[in-house]
């Protein structure tokens, strides 16, 4: 569940409403669209389900994608869980004001997902599992910062 979850949110959804969307409003602006989707199911969707996940239950990050058997980590992954929770929220709400909101969400998570994915692809000894946060990380702040850098200069 975990791996089709998060393969959805980065990257199947976020293309499949681009496209629904360009389809239906030929006249639409395909980054702007994008950018919505994107932020909307990347870090909307993504970092609410990451964060609520990361609250609720602690030990499943601390131990799947951590390496941490004991609950001593516990509350630093609920307080990561916060900050994932507040970006998720921000994605969400952005969709309402896509103009205002947008490159500014995008430019936060962006930012967060890079060095997040960075410090994942830097530690040695990685499971199967923590390579899918290791690896969509780091496309979904690809993606994002693409979408800002463009964004200013538009």
């Amino acid at each position: 569940m975990y791996l089709v979850s998060v393969i959805a949110t980065t990257v199947v959804l976020p293309l499949l409403a681009t496209i629904i969307e360009l389809t239906a409003s030929p006249g639409a602006d395909p980054l702007l669209v994008a950018g919505k989707w994107f932020v909307f199911f990347g870090v909307g969707i993504r970092l609410l389900l990451a964060g609520l996940s990361q609250i609720f239950r602690p030990g499943f990050t601390a131990k799947n994608l951590l390496g941490i058997e004991t609950d001593d980590a516990n509350q630093v992954v609920q307080e990561l869980g916060f900050a994932n929770t507040a970006m998720g929220i921000a994605g969400l709400v952005a969709y309402f004001f896509a103009a205002s909101w947008l490159p500014a969400v995008a430019a936060i998570a962006g930012i967060f997902l890079l060095l997040a994915g960075l410090r994942h692809l830097v530690k040695k000894g990685k499971s199967a599992t923590e390579w899918i946060p290791t690896v969509t990380d780091l496309i979904l702040a690809v993606i994002l910062l693409a979408f800002v850098v463009v964004s200013l200069l538009a």
